[in-house]
């Protein structure tokens, strides 16, 4: 399985940006898909999930102000508004390898486990 991302880069504060990712090699139902982030010297931090029923789920420090969407069933995009500074980090899409329930992807946005998923290579985000 491969998971490509793109947008990511710099703004300013209050500006927007689109992240996508695209997924490959599936031949099972991806039953939770997400973004999460990482800044320098910080843990990796849930941004959003998404699972198979289109059901969303998002970090406190995003909610409101960021987006998931599911385009088909290998592409996820997050759209990101009213950027702030403390949004800096390097933004990963992540895929969950098998099976996991409804409850259980929406738990990972506040409680990683990222030995579920399979991991793109990140891309960065930067406001300032």
């Amino acid at each position: 399985v491969q998971l490509v991302e793109s947008g990511g880069g710099s703004a300013e504060p209050g500006g927007s940006m689109r992240l996508s990712c695209t997924a490959s090699g599936y031949t099972y139902d991806r039953y939770c898909m997400g973004w999460f982030r990482q800044a320098p010297g910080k843990e990796r931090e849930g941004v959003a999930t998404i699972d198979v029923g289109g059901r969303k789920n998002y970090g406190v420090n995003v909610k409101g102000r960021f987006v998931i969407t599911k385009d088909s069933a290998d592409t996820v995009q997050l759209q990101l508004s009213s950027l702030k500074p403390e949004d800096t980090a390097m933004y990963f899409c992540a895929s969950v390898r098998g099976y996991l329930s409804e409850l259980d992807c929406a738990q990972q946005v506040h409680n990683l486990n990222a030995d579920y998923f399979y991991w793109g290579q990140g891309t960065q985000v930067t406001v300032s």
